[in-house]
């Protein structure tokens, strides 16, 4: 009896599998659009990030700038990861998936509060 594996991206190899890789990862960045938040912070990217190199005085600067944007941008994805496996679990209240909910709206919050904190440092340098 020879049984399917679950995941076929197991069996494939070399650039048919970075194919694959990349075609689920449009996927996910498509589930991600359809969070408000995420679209709401992509807006905000494609502001920061050209300006990134307006600010950013080395190259250093700039890769920091640009990387905490990305950061917000990473853990959004993951805290909408966090937020869907909840709600496939159903959708009755229960503490452990309100505090699941809540450690990944935290976790946002606090790439938020970095970015905002570099990208203030760097314009305070970059205009006193």
């Amino acid at each position: 009896m020879s049984a399917e594996p679950v995941n076929p991206q197991a069996l494939r190899r070399g650039l048919k599998r970075i194919w694959h890789a990349a075609l689920i990862s449009i996927n996910g960045f498509r589930a991600g659009w359809r969070e408000a938040a995420f679209r709401e912070e992509v807006l905000c990217a494609v502001v920061m990030i050209p300006a990134a190199f307006w600010v950013g005085r080395h190259w250093v600067e700039v890769a920091l700038l640009v990387a905490t944007v990305v950061l917000v941008l990473i853990v959004e994805l993951l805290n909408s990861a966090i937020e869907a496996t909840i709600d496939r679990s159903g959708p009755e209240w229960h503490s452990l998936s309100k505090a699941a909910k809540d450690l990944g709206s935290a976790a946002v919050l606090l790439s938020i509060v970095l970015c905002a904190g570099t990208w203030i440092a760097a314009l305070w340098q970059r205009f006193t």
